[in-house]
């Protein structure tokens, strides 16, 4: 069955991608994608996908637009090469955090990038963390929204972080899903910090729900953009007491000024995942690590293509 599947990488993603391949012992399918003069893309599949199971590893991380385009081309190519499925894996699904109106005469840009992908010839959709777990349901296709979890744990445990006295911590209301779910896979406590949102990028920590002192504490978020509500999360924590606080985050958006922000601030450290391509400024932080989710990718892809259970991965 491998040997129906073909790998094709977007700019976005070529080293995941060249990761997941490596994973599955499988070459990366060769495709060609560049740019005109005025930067109009152009994609050329440069080997056989008639009748294949073809995934399109591409995650839409800055520059967003581009490299969604770029999927929606890649996509519509395999299409009219004759492939007989097409999955479109997202490790980071942009317009994510657009997922609701959130005042008059405001889109659903969520909605709107999932019809593009479906309506450009997707068969199925591979992600993971997305933002808000409904947005499976603005596709009309299957989706998968597979959890960077089972990675975070392993890490954890593997390089013992606070181990008895450690602590799992919830930077928002809304996260408590996640770092609960984190919190029963390491046997450890949960704590919230409440804070508040005055505008977008900012935020002002109100309050702890919990005890934290003398606590390793383990932030667990989705995305990190700016960096400020993570760095204000643990600067409250330490404040009331904690040991020392790292955090766990999927995706590591991290733009603007969000690297220095980290590697000034006072946490220990850092754990990204590689769903976005890591920058150079993030290699180079003293405080941030990557983790690889390729093997977590991969077993969902050799799954997909054998019709097994995806979900039995997180049981």
């Amino acid at each position: 069955m491998k040997s129906s599947i073909k790998i094709i990488a977007g700019n976005a993603s070529r080293p995941l991608a060249e990761a997941i391949a490596a994973y599955l012992e499988l070459p990366l399918a060769k495709c060609m994608v560049r740019r005109f003069a005025d930067m109009e893309i152009f994609v050329e599949l440069q080997e056989n996908v008639r009748g294949e199971d073809v995934f399109i590893v591409q995650s839409t991380s800055f520059p967003a637009n581009d490299h969604l385009m770029e999927l929606l081309i890649m996509i519509d190519a395999a299409r009219r090469s004759s492939a007989r499925r097409i999955t479109a894996v997202i490790p980071y699904f942009g317009y994510a955090r657009q997922d609701r109106r959130t005042s008059g005469r405001t889109p659903i840009s969520a909605k709107l990038v999932a019809n593009l992908i479906t309506e450009a010839g997707a068969d199925r959709v591979l992600t993971l963390d997305l933002h808000a777990g409904q947005i499976q349901g603005f596709f009309d296709i299957p989706t998968d929204n597979l959890f960077a979890a089972p990675v975070m744990v392993r890490d954890i445990k593997e390089r013992s972080v606070g181990v008895a006295d450690r602590m799992v911590v919830s930077p928002d209301v809304g996260g408590v899903v996640r770092a609960r779910a984190i919190a029963k896979r390491i046997d450890a406590p949960l704590a919230i910090v409440d804070k508040r949102r005055e505008r977008p990028g900012e935020s002002e920590v109100m309050n702890i729900i919990g005890d934290v002192e003398g606590r390793s504490c383990i932030l667990v978020d989705d995305i990190v953009d700016s960096g400020g509500t993570l760095v204000n999360a643990a600067e409250a924590l330490l404040n009331a007491g904690a040991k020392d606080v790292s955090a766990y985050i999927t995706h590591g958006v991290l733009s603007g000024g969000a690297v220095s922000r980290i590697a000034a601030s006072r946490m220990k450290e850092l754990v990204i995942t590689d769903s976005i391509q890591p920058t150079q400024a993030v290699k180079l932080a003293r405080n941030i690590r990557v983790a690889t989710i390729a093997p977590l990718l991969g077993e969902a892809i050799g799954r997909t293509a054998t019709e097994s259970s995806v979900s039995s991965l997180f049981d």
